[in-house]
């Protein structure tokens, strides 16, 4: 069926998009970024910055080409629910509420990509198409 073969590859990208879009934000305003995470009490806020920055930016176009999207949606879900803990846990403020559970979403959306894979249209599909049965479990991990 065609929902099977097209609806990963939307998710994907209604998933790794923004995170992609919010990492170059954030390397574009790089200094800003240093400074909101020292705020929040991140320990090594450069290296925090310069993390979450490679994460958002490498994980979102691996999941948008679909390459080894299992480990790099688990990545992002970590990353994703710990940003929500340090940014967005004033549950008391109704906007700061709203972006926890935005995260808390967006979690879940990952952990569904980390249990069902990236789909018929991805790298991960095409490799272990081109590389046989035996590679099927290499490129799905």
């Amino acid at each position: 069926m065609s929902d099977t073969r097209y609806l990963p590859l939307a998710g994907r990208l209604l998933i790794g998009l923004p995170f992609l879009f919010f990492g170059l934000a954030k390397a574009a305003t790089f200094a800003k970024t240093v400074d909101l995470v020292q705020m929040v009490g991140i320990p090594l806020p450069l290296l925090g910055a310069i993390g979450a920055i490679t994460l958002e930016i490498g994980g979102g176009l691996l999941l948008v080409a679909g390459y080894k999207v299992r480990p790099v949606a688990a990545l992002l879900a970590i990353f994703t629910l710990v940003t929500a803990y340090y940014f967005h846990s004033n549950l008391a403020d109704e906007n700061t509420m709203v972006h926890f559970f935005k995260n808390v979403m967006m979690t879940g959306g990952l952990l569904q990509v980390v249990a069902f894979g990236a789909g018929a249209l991805s790298l991960d599909a095409y490799f272990a198409k081109r590389d046989g049965p035996s590679a099927a479990a290499v490129y799905a991990n």
